[in-house]
């Protein structure tokens, strides 16, 4: 059974987006199967095994998350962020602007896909090992 100090014990490793393949190994480790981030406070729900489940607190006060998304301004910034010229706070705020509103990933599928306020699929990425 995972906890959210495990996952964030995980999450201390990750300085920029490059990290982010080492991060998923780390938390299919744990049993995590999913979760799902959301770009307004930064909280996140995990999924497990055996139908685990855990919620971590926010990470940071509300982010106005722009109403209209704006798909090309954020393949720019994730691109910038998944090469390292980026913390994780900036990316969320690079997000905010871009009008995604969060953003799930498989770890079973290794796959992360991005959404806007309305629910339409942004961007699905693999997620490289």
């Amino acid at each position: 059974m995972f906890t959210i100090e495990q996952i964030r014990q995980a999450h201390s490793k990750v300085q920029s987006g490059a990290d982010f393949p080492a991060y998923i190994t780390d938390l299919k480790a744990l049993g995590i199967t999913g979760y799902e981030t959301w770009v307004k406070d930064g909280h996140t729900d995990y999924a497990g095994v055996d139908d685990q489940h855990a919620v971590s607190p926010a990470k940071y006060a509300d982010l106005q998350v722009a109403d209209n998304s704006d798909k090309a301004l954020f393949k720019q910034h994730l691109q910038l962020h998944q090469q390292g010229h980026t913390d994780y706070p900036t990316f969320c705020r690079h997000c905010a602007e871009a009008g995604i509103e969060k953003w799930m990933v498989s770890i079973d599928q290794l796959t992360c896909t991005y959404y806007d306020k309305q629910g339409n699929q942004l961007l699905q990425e693999q997620i490289p090992q």
